[in-house]
């Protein structure tokens, strides 16, 4: 017989939850069963994969200490991980027994909310062991609450070596709903997934890329909303202001957009439009943001590129130029 302990409390000296599963461990020892002890608070980043290790018992003790309120972070974490990532096929033939101590008000709700919780998984759930403790010390030498202990472990023993049965219950009929629209997962995706979550580096990793996607789809929007390709072209048309006897060429790179703008002036006329022109009397380089700015009418060709905004090559004159025959207004 194979028992998992899992432990939710911070690992205190005076936690008295740590001396019932002591106690607990000790005569399930003598009875001959395979205890494998986990302490989450050593284990905040691995806390996901455990639920791998469920599956491998025939029961698990889950162990917390309510401090204030609740069951605490690092418990509900793991249940978080055994409805995520745990074969629920497996999880089905897997006892629970909730031991819960309270230095404060709430054991009982707390192992209410393990027994719901445990039920929605699809595990079966065993007796459970909870009480209010306001001295440690009382409590560990307190004869008659030593026995309840020990009782209450070979009753662990007792219900999984006898595999009692359970009547249905509604809890599971939630389970069944809840899992209609859930993504099936092969125990084997699960357990990769599962280590994956745990990794910081991955996780940074998946969030960093999230929010790269999400902004690409944020200027392509923007993008859109200002007319798409055609609003590189119609901003410099729109807003020309000819200049008798002038004749230039400009092309524009706008770095973090991959566009590049190439103008045609010829007097009145003026030719716009998407592509590359390296014979250019001017090439410039700017960003999204400040082209934006300068269209806009909040900043202008020359202030950007003495402010090193805008990078060019060419005249400076024609470079200067820019900014009087393109009247953008704010």
């Amino acid at each position: 017989m194979n028992i998992n302990i899992y432990y939710g409390g911070r690992g205190l000296v005076d936690d008295p939850t740590i001396f019932a599963i002591n106690k607990i461990q000790e005569v399930l020892n003598e009875l001959n069963v395979n205890v494998t002890r986990y302490n989450l608070y050593e284990m905040k980043n691995t806390i996901t994969t455990l639920s791998q290790t469920i599956t491998e018992a025939d029961g698990v003790i889950f162990a917390t200490t309510v401090e204030w309120v609740g069951m605490g972070g690092y418990m509900q974490t793991l249940l978080d991980s055994c409805w995520l990532y745990s074969d629920k096929s497996q999880v089905s033939d897997v006892y629970m027994f909730p031991v819960v101590m309270a230095r404060t008000y709430g054991e009982r709700e707390v192992t209410l909310a393990l027994n719901n919780s445990w039920e929605i998984i699809g595990g079966k759930i065993g007796p459970s062991l909870s009480a209010y403790i306001d001295d440690t010390t009382d409590f560990e030498f307190n004869t008659e609450y030593n026995n309840i202990i020990e009782k209450y472990a070979e009753n662990v023993y007792r219900t999984i070596s006898q595999k009692i049965k359970q009547l249905p219950s509604s809890s599971q009929t939630i389970k069944n709903n809840v899992l209609k629209d859930t993504i099936k997962l092969t125990p084997q995706e699960s357990e990769q997934l599962s280590k994956y979550v745990s990794d910081d580096t991955f996780v940074k990793t998946q969030k960093e890329d999230i929010e790269s996607l999400a902004s690409i789809y944020k200027e392509l929007l923007n993008d859109q909303e200002n007319g798409g390709d055609n609003y590189y072209i119609d901003v410099f048309k729109d807003n020309f202001t000819p200049s008798s006897g002038y004749k230039s060429t400009y092309m524009l790179s706008i770095s973090d957009k991959d566009k590049l703008i190439s103008i045609y002036v010829d007097g009145s006329n003026i030719e716009v439009e998407l592509g590359e022109n390296r014979n250019a009397d001017v090439i410039g380089k700017l960003n999204k943001e400040t082209f934006d700015n300068i269209v806009n009418g909040q900043q202008t060709f020359h202030r950007a590129f003495m402010t090193g905004a805008m990078t060019a090559r060419g005249n400076l004159k024609t470079l200067r130029m820019l900014d009087e025959i393109f009247r953008f207004q704010n």
